[in-house]
């Protein structure tokens, strides 16, 4: 399947199913059905198993113990267990997928996903924030020749820029990168959006947000600042729990997002001054020049009999000073719109 993000013309919205389907297959599909109804355009999945992202150690360094992480308590390998979409599911939920009209693609975390994915193959690839410094994962994933999108959390520039140079160097020609805080969830003031068209021509390419804050106001003033990719965590219920489900839009949020980001998009419009075609039939009503008190021949026009009020068929109110002073050419009634022809 050839797909690319460089010509998108409305932005591109993505639910991120993450670990949110508690290890049921059927929930998942159920996810990837709520997510084509509330108008995303991909579902995205994650392929990895604890052990290609860790190792069985719950000590030290491998336990979460950060108390304000969603996950503390935890080892890094447990929570994998938790949180890991089986391979096994993947092929059906993509066809599933498929069939509800949307997009299904992955987040590969070592080569042995990306050669997995390749066998379902998976239209392009998400990069995650905690591999954005895994250089010979980018090389892999760009080797496919495929789009990317990658998230951008926690890098530094330098950091950025050899993701960019490994990701084209090594064949892909079709990179977009999502502005991306890596806490859950984020708040709005450390999502520090106006990063988005700095990177966008810092890196000459596509970009976009992956939002972990509550709601819809961050994506949708990320459209503004010219993302073309939002991708925000879904779930069917956040009272059902999940991994994720404490940061994840429910399917009516969701929707609304849909909406929201379309219209933002549809606003941007483009640099126009001047009256639009919508705005020609409200001219009429605009301020102009107007006799107030009939006039009769040779009289002058002064503030008592001539006045600035709508409609807006008259002349212009910048010849008010004008016009003060003036006679009048004929008789002229009350309530007739100023001309040229009317002064002697």
């Amino acid at each position: 399947m050839s797909f690319s993000f460089q010509h998108s013309e409305r932005p591109f919205l993505i639910a991120e199913m993450s670990g949110n389907h508690n290890h049921s297959l059927d929930r998942a599909l159920k996810i990837v059905e709520a997510a084509a109804e509330a108008g995303a355009d991909a579902i995205k999945l994650q392929t990895y198993t604890a052990d290609t992202l860790t190792i069985d150690k719950s000590d030290g360094e491998f336990f979460i113990s950060d108390p304000h992480s969603l996950w503390q308590g935890k080892s890094l390998y447990e929570l994998y267990q938790k949180a890991y979409t089986p391979w096994e599911w993947q092929a059906e939920i993509f066809a599933h997928a498929q069939k509800c009209g949307i997009l299904c693609f992955s987040t590969p975390f070592d080569a042995t996903a990306v050669d997995f994915l390749e066998g379902l193959h998976v239209p392009f690839y998400k990069l995650a924030s905690f591999e954005n410094v895994d250089l010979p994962l980018v090389r892999r994933i760009a080797q496919t020749g495929k789009p990317i999108i990658a998230s951008t959390g926690m890098a530094s520039v330098a950091e950025l820029d050899d993701l960019v140079r490994t990701a084209r160097e090594n064949g892909c020609q079709d990179l977009t990168l999502l502005k991306c805080t890596s806490s859950y969830p984020a708040t709005p003031a450390g999502t520090n959006l106006r990063t988005i068209p700095h990177m966008r021509d810092l890196f000459h390419c596509n970009v976009g947000l992956s939002d972990h804050t509550l709601g819809i106001g961050a994506a949708v003033a990320s459209i503004a600042l010219g993302a073309t990719v939002i991708e925000k965590h879904f779930t069917l219920s956040r009272a059902e729990g999940g991994v994720d489900a404490a940061f994840s839009m429910e399917p009516q949020e969701f929707a609304q997002l849909v909406r929201e980001c379309r219209t933002a998009y549809e606003a941007l419009g483009e640099v126009a001054y001047g009256p639009q075609e919508q705005e020609k039939g409200s001219l009429a009503y605009r301020r102009s020049l107007y006799v107030v008190a009939d006039v009769k021949k040779g009289e002058m026009f002064t503030e008592k009999n001539m006045r600035i009020i709508r409609p807006g068929l008259g002349l212009p109110p910048k010849y008010y000073d004008v016009l003060l002073g003036k006679k009048a050419a004929h008789d002229i009634a009350r309530g007739t719109a100023m001309t040229w022809d009317m002064l002697k």
